[in-house]
């Protein structure tokens, strides 16, 4: 059975203030997703979001691509910048995939190769423009040394 799961008064009227405010949130996300792209774009290994200006994507995450993903993500956090990892295992190499439905590495290897690629760069409607250009000031820097520094 599945729980049932509601809102107590006090998180609903948390939330009932937070929504007035969520077009002005999703527009400002999208205004920053946009200058990741711009900041970005030919950077090193790195592949974007093709989906940038879907109007219905809000950027709750800002997900890129690159080959250099854990050398990236520890530069950045040695600088405090936190990139997050969402998705580090592919599903189907999820103990209970592996266990109940008998998959094994290689199966999917899409899956499995942005499992090792993906990672996502600090994205929220509290966010400044200046820390955003700052993170993609970051990556370039990162991307303009050689591969083994």
């Amino acid at each position: 059975l599945a729980p049932n799961s509601k809102l107590d008064t006090l998180q609903a009227a948390i939330l009932r203030v937070k929504l007035r405010h969520l077009s002005e949130w999703n527009a400002k996300r999208r205004s920053l997703a946009l200058l990741y792209q711009a900041g970005l774009d030919g950077v090193g290994d790195l592949i974007l979001p093709a989906d940038i200006t879907e109007p219905r994507n809000v950027h709750h995450l800002f997900v890129v691509r690159s080959k250099r993903r854990d050398a990236l993500r520890a530069f950045l956090a040695e600088r405090g910048i936190n990139a997050g990892l969402h998705y580090p295992i592919a599903p189907h190499r999820q103990p209970f995939a592996e266990k109940v439905l008998g998959h094994r590495e290689g199966d999917f290897p899409v899956a499995e190769a942005l499992a090792r690629t993906v990672l996502s760069l600090p994205i929220s409607h509290e966010l400044s423009s200046e820390q955003i250009l700052k993170v993609c000031e970051e990556i370039r820097h990162f991307f303009a040394r050689p591969a083994h520094a």
